[in-house]
């Protein structure tokens, strides 16, 4: 019998007519989700590694303990179980974890020579970071209004700084900022990332991570501009209009001796603000420039080892 195959129905036809369907299963998709990132550090000299690891674990251990030490003491001593102690025990604590947020995963990868961080591990930092950071702002705001209370009105402190009063003025700041940084993540978190997984940065933040995404991100960058207004400018004025009552009330005392006893119990909280909002400034409003990613991520490091208070 002859062969009743079609001229078209040989092997090399067969192979030829499945190879585009095979082609097509092959090609990669060109917006493929990022699983994971990878943070560039520091700096990516190798010789730097070690002295880098060092600094920066001798700094937060200096942090760590330095905060701890003051918790526990405030906490153990009768006698400072204040208004003024209580947020300064809150602050403690806050920059603790603050630190902790990203710079022992910074050590981490330093030392293991992996850079890589799971894309819900960076959500997390991401969530911790703004957390902390923005309380530490509404606590120095807290302070300065403490300190005005004591200074302008010491006869009605105690009346005007009750327990419950200095709760709320603690637990509301918490209660806000959670929110800010459950909004920021979940919206974060609908994004799809295929420009890249390199952040150029040492932890995960808002600005870096929109730079890689490739999905529409004007609702999370109106949200930020909002929030950073709102949550920014407002710790801030409570702080200003706080010191502006205070060099008021200050300039009243008749006394040079008087003046100078009330104004030393704010030195230390204006150092502290000074630091904190100077690095705050340095990151977030400085114009864009070829060596600005640099710049953020020394003004970055100042912010997250806190100084002493």
């Amino acid at each position: 019998m002859g062969d009743l195959r079609s001229p078209d129905s040989g092997p090399t036809a067969h192979s030829q007519s499945l190879y585009p369907i095979r082609r097509k299963f092959s090609m990669e998709p060109k917006n493929q989700t990022v699983l994971a990132f990878h943070l560039m550090g520091l700096s990516e000299n190798p010789d730097l590694q070690p002295i880098l690891f060092g600094l920066f674990l001798s700094m937060y251990l200096v942090t760590v303990f330095g905060n701890l030490l003051i918790t526990l003491a405030i906490i153990s001593d009768s006698h400072l179980h204040t208004p003024m102690y209580f947020f300064l025990c809150n602050l403690s604590l806050v920059d603790i974890f603050f630190s902790s947020t990203t710079v022992p995963k910074m050590l981490v990868n330093i030392q293991t020579q992996s850079t890589a961080i799971p894309f819900t591990g960076c959500l997390a930092q991401m969530y911790a970071f703004h957390l902390f950071g923005t309380m530490d702002s509404f606590l120095l705001a807290v302070m300065a209004i403490d300190r005005l209370v004591a200074i302008a009105y010491p006869l009605r402190y105690s009346v005007l700084m009750r327990p419950h009063i200095c709760g709320l003025l603690v637990g509301g700041p918490w209660v806000i900022t959670n929110l800010q940084s459950l909004v920021h993540t979940c919206l974060m978190a609908q994004l799809t990332f295929c420009a890249g997984s390199e952040i150029p940065h040492f932890f995960c933040d808002l600005m870096p991570l929109l730079k890689l995404s490739c999905s529409d991100t004007h609702t999370n960058e109106l949200v930020i501009f909002a929030f950073g207004i709102i949550m920014g400018l407002s710790p801030l004025s409570c702080i200003l209009v706080s010191y502006i009552c205070i060099f008021r009330a200050v300039f009243r005392i008749p006394s040079a001796q008087g003046k100078w006893k009330a104004f030393s119990t704010c030195g230390s909280h204006l150092t502290v603000v000074s630091l904190f909002y100077g690095t705050i400034f340095a990151v977030y409003l400085q114009p864009a420039s070829p060596t600005s990613s640099q710049k953020d991520k020394t003004a970055a490091l100042m912010l997250l080892i806190p100084n002493g208070q």
